[in-house]
């Protein structure tokens, strides 16, 4: 049997909130791409099972929507022995680069065990565990009574760490690590070009004009201006482009994607399935099922699913000072070395019309937004500090906001939607009690 692939999360994934707050790291879009996507072509050519160990909290959501099973937690149950040759083990925050891919086909190669490492903490990135090398493993640990309470994979986690490392550890200039959100903005502009690239060897497009290709049922405006120079613009199928648009590549669309008349888009943008995209937007990421229908500035941003942003809604991606940006996460302040830093949005985050949003700010998820978003801006909250008003917005109002946005896009409410609400809520508590202005 071929050996069994695995999407990991470390205790590192919480550190990409709250972009993973909702979903697995593996399921991050970057530059029109997403590592589980990889992964599950990569699963598909070699005749292989592609499994998942993420958050407790999204393991139904990684059933339903990702259709991967997680690893048995005890190595004597059901599942473990089937890996008759072993395991390829691959970190859920690497970048769905090309430079990836090529990594992952290179370690999946190797005969003998062995592990890539992050260079700057020494965290697994990839690793092949044999089956005879996983049967050891297995064995000393059920022979272990004092150790009948621990996770296997995290066993198996263990002793990977003590592998032979390939070559010298994995630096960033090899392979991208998404150690904090606003990397996924640095790794999309830095990979866009190359991504769309090998996009474009995965299905069969139409190439309408020089560097335009389309899937099925596209339909592009009259009077657009398009600027490939710089790379390709990809349309996938039911895509809609209105009139009067400008369009600089690279530029992605995922399917149903729908572009107002008016709009420009430029510098590597990628949108999502059933996104609705108006005004102008920069170098983002717009993950699906999101809108931002009307005028206003989107630049250097990450916004996450089911989100809304209102009419005039623009944010600030560069400093007054044109000096690099630094960008608080809780109580931790990272220098992001990028001079241009937009925001990062969480899922199911709304702004009400003219929102401004200042450089480099975190917004979490199921937040609402008015005026002037000075600071960043925990998740579950009406925001209007510029009014004197930040008050918590309950768990039981974004169900119900969520059944009526799923109605919207005729998306059927499921029990786990729900949960994962309420999940996310308890997760994000100490967001809140941090911030003595909530009400």
């Amino acid at each position: 049997m071929p050996m069994t692939i695995v999407a990991f999360e470390d205790s590192k994934a919480a550190d990409l909130h709250p972009i993973t707050i909702g979903r697995p790291a593996y399921a991050i879009t970057c530059a029109g791409l997403r590592l589980v996507d990889w992964l599950t072509r990569m699963a598909e050519s070699i005749g292989s099972e592609l499994r998942g160990r993420v958050r407790p909290h999204l393991n139904l959501i990684q059933q339903l929507d990702f259709e991967m099973q997680s690893l048995p937690s005890r190595f004597d149950d059901e599942g473990w022995g089937d890996h008759e040759d072993g395991l390829l083990l691959v970190n859920a925050r690497l970048s769905p680069s090309v430079s990836v891919g090529a990594a992952l086909s290179q370690v999946a190669k190797h005969r003998e065990s062995c592990v890539m490492v992050d260079d700057q903490d020494q965290s697994i990135l990839i690793a092949r565990v044999t089956g005879k090398d996983l049967h050891t493993i297995r064995q000393t640990k059920i022979a272990d009574a004092s150790q009948s309470e621990r996770d296997a994979f995290d066993v198996v986690l263990e002793a990977v760490a003590k592998f032979k490392v390939i070559d010298e550890a994995v630096t960033s200039d090899q392979v991208d690590v998404l150690r904090w959100p606003h990397d996924v903005v640095r790794c999309h502009m830095n990979q866009m070009t190359s991504s769309m690239n090998h996009r474009l060897t995965l299905a069969n497009y139409t190439e309408t004009s020089d560097g335009v290709f389309v899937g099925k049922n596209v339909k592009i405006g009259q009077y657009a201006v398009i600027d490939t120079d710089d790379g390709p613009i990809i349309f996938e199928d039911n895509c809609s482009i209105g009139p009067f648009c400008y369009l600089s590549g690279p530029i992605y669309a995922g399917p149903g994607a729908r572009v107002i008349e008016h709009s420009a888009l430029k510098d590597g943008v990628a949108l999502g399935h059933t996104t609705k995209i108006g005004g102008e937007v920069e170098a983002s990421v717009i993950e699906p099922f999101t809108n931002k229908q009307h005028h206003g500035f989107l630049g250097h941003s990450y916004l996450g699913s089911w989100i809304n942003l209102g009419a005039g809604t623009c944010n600030s991606d560069l400093k007054n000072t044109y000096g690099k940006i630094n960008i608080n996460y809780g109580v931790e302040k990272v220098a992001t070395n990028m001079q241009f830093l937009g925001c990062i949005m969480g899922d199911y985050s709304k702004t009400a019309i003219n929102t401004s949003i200042f450089t480099g700010k975190v917004i979490g998820v199921c937040s609402m937004m008015y005026g002037f978003v000075t600071s960043n801006v925990p998740s579950y909250v009406n925001y209007a500090r510029l009014f004197g008003q930040t008050s918590l917005l309950p768990a039981d109002v974004m169900i119900n906001t969520q059944k009526r946005m799923f109605a919207r896009r005729k998306v059927q409410q499921r029990d786990c939607d729900m949960q994962l609400i309420r999940d996310m809520y308890q997760i994000t508590a100490a967001e809140r009690s941090a911030d003595p202005d909530i009400l």
